[in-house]
């Protein structure tokens, strides 16, 4: 009888085991939905908790995109469960439609982790990058740039634009800044400055006198600068993969000092000197070391290595990319770690530094995730 009791026993314990272990909640949905539509917070705003309340479970929170809570629903219904709420906030639906779009408006603005001027600096925007504001406070946007990375900045750095005017932007006739930096004066050859200028900033065309260029900053500053240090950004675009020029706007910067966050041509850190680089090539790269070293076509031999690889540095333990630079020639590459410099990978030379955990290749991986062409890019 002890025997029979037992059996019967073990068999409950097995199957409400079973139930259990087949059952779905809401929060186990979430959860894997989190990490397969957002699974960094670098580029995903997902803010989603749940409450049960009187056999029905509310999401309330805030997400980026009416995409995401649109499949938060899709994802729940899918698996079963009908008794919910969706309550999320989508911050892309709380803007005005003037105020849905930017253009940053400064040579270069500086953007931040949160809405403060004592916080961690996340990343720097150069003058005539658009971006998409999400959130907007008195005096601080969180914005996402065209690298896809989430960051707050000052409301004073940017110009705000409807979807339409940022369509009359794409559609007027830009330059596009070619010159480690500039200026924009206020007559030709004068030196009152209305701007100053770095690499990359794009401004709009509105006449020509001579050797001049008469352009306009995203908020309307009117100035000169030399046809010499500008290009159309129409055919700037057109370039194709340049390993050289990469090179050279790279070796531009030697010597040049590390900021934590820097991504223009006057100061980087290691994966801002990677993405400055590489936009002088019409290629915008991901912001991040670690988010870079996800791109690309992988290899691990440094022998194998060309001209503009990317090499990425850090704890051999655990895998954890810290550290990026650029592959030149024989052995050598350059980055910014203290300061823009040349070492090499070649453990014998007298200027070794660091061993690699990955290489990516961009050159034919352009298009790819992560990396994509200004020319192909919807918000320019």
């Amino acid at each position: 009888m002890k025997s029979i009791l037992k059996i019967i026993s073990l068999f409950a314990i097995i199957c409400f085991s079973s139930i259990n272990i087949g059952a779905v909640t809401a929060d186990d949905v979430l959860s894997a939905l989190k990490q397969r539509v957002a699974p960094d917070k670098r580029t995903a705003i997902w803010d989603v908790q749940t409450i049960s309340q009187n056999g029905i479970v509310n999401i309330i929170g805030k997400v980026g995109t009416q995409s995401q809570k649109d499949e938060i629903s899709k994802e729940l219904t899918a698996n079963g469960i009908t008794n919910f709420a969706n309550n999320l906030i989508v911050l892309e639906n709380t803007l005005p439609e003037n105020n849905r779009w930017a253009l940053v408006k400064l040579a270069i603005a500086t953007l931040r982790c949160e809405g403060s001027h004592s916080a961690e600096v996340a990343t720097q925007a150069i003058m005539g990058t658009p971006v998409k504001v999400v959130e907007q406070d008195d005096d601080w946007c969180r914005i996402v740039t065209p690298d896809d990375y989430i960051s707050y900045v000052p409301a004073s750095s940017l110009i705000f634009r409807s979807a339409e005017q940022m369509d009359q932007w794409r559609a007027a006739k830009r330059y596009i800044v070619t010159v480690y930096g500039s200026r924009l004066v206020v007559e030709p050859n004068s030196d009152e400055t209305v701007t100053d200028l770095v690499l990359g900033c794009i401004l709009e065309y509105k006449g020509t006198s001579g050797k001049w260029l008469k352009l306009s900053t995203p908020d309307g500053r009117l100035g000169y600068i030399e046809k010499s240090e500008v290009q159309d950004l129409d055919i700037w675009k057109q370039q194709t993969f340049d390993a050289s020029k990469i090179e050279k706007t790279a070796k531009r910067m030697l010597g040049s000092g590390y900021l934590w966050g820097g991504t223009t041509t006057k100061v980087t850190d290691c994966s801002g000197l990677a993405k400055v680089s590489y936009f002088s090539n019409g290629i915008i790269l991901q912001r991040d070391a670690s988010q870079q070293a996800l791109t690309g076509k992988k290899f691990n031999d440094w022998h194998e290595a060309q001209l503009g690889d990317l090499l990425f540095f850090g704890n051999s333990t655990t895998g954890r990319v810290t550290h990026v630079g650029i592959y030149l020639r024989d052995g050598k590459y350059i980055h910014c770690s203290g300061q823009v410099k040349i070492n090499s990978l070649d453990p014998d030379a007298p200027d070794y530094l660091y061993s690699t955990l990955s290489i990516s290749r961009i050159n034919g991986e352009i298009g790819t995730k992560g990396i994509t062409s200004v020319a192909n890019h919807p918000w320019y």
